[in-house]
């Protein structure tokens, strides 16, 4: 009796830490605890300008309910454009993202991303300019804490080249985020 008795509370622990364990990536995006980390590599192109660049683009954001985190990334990057000289570029962009629900089994969350914000570059005659973002994503969690993600989205920027005329384009990018909690 004592075997089976044992058995059963053995079992009961197991299925408890299962379930545990299946709500892993469920809890890294909860009211109150926070994102940092940053894109490793940004590839974009611009259809007007027949521009290439590349980004890192680290960013800290802030849970302030579950499922959406509110935040700011701040951008460098290198930008060529055709029969023209290279440039460094910046940004700085809050941003919103919201982590869609998925099945609780799940190791990884899709999730949007939305930003508007000022970016410029170290061209001649370039001042600021407003610029708008929307990528959506997936982070997979390599643990409860960690997680690698890969984003897609499309992006507007009015343009700060004299006659140079509002730019648009597509982007990817990867990278990694560190989720902290409050508790």
């Amino acid at each position: 009796m004592k075997k089976v008795l044992l058995g059963i509370t053995m079992f009961s622990l197991t299925a408890v830490q299962a379930q545990e364990m299946n709500n892993i990536a469920v809890e890294p995006v909860q009211k109150g605890n926070w994102i940092v980390g940053a894109s490793v590599g940004s590839l974009g192109y611009a259809f007007e300008s027949e521009q290439f660049n590349i980004n890192l683009a680290p960013q800290l954001g802030y849970f302030v309910k579950d499922n959406l985190a509110v935040g700011l990334k701040v951008g460098l990057g290198w930008v060529t454009v055709k029969d023209a000289d290279n440039f460094f570029n910046y940004e700085f962009s809050p941003f919103v993202r919201y982590y869609f629900p998925t099945a609780a089994s799940g190791s990884g969350r899709f999730f949007g991303q939305g930003d508007i914000g000022v970016t410029g570059t170290s061209a001649a005659n370039s001042d600021a300019a407003l610029k708008v973002g929307a990528n959506v994503g997936y982070a997979h969690f390599l643990n409860r804490n960690i997680a690698l993600e890969v984003t897609a989205g499309y992006n507007y920027s009015e343009s700060n080249f004299p006659n140079v005329d509002s730019q648009s384009g597509l982007g990817i990018a990867v990278g990694f985020q560190i989720y902290l909690g409050n508790k």
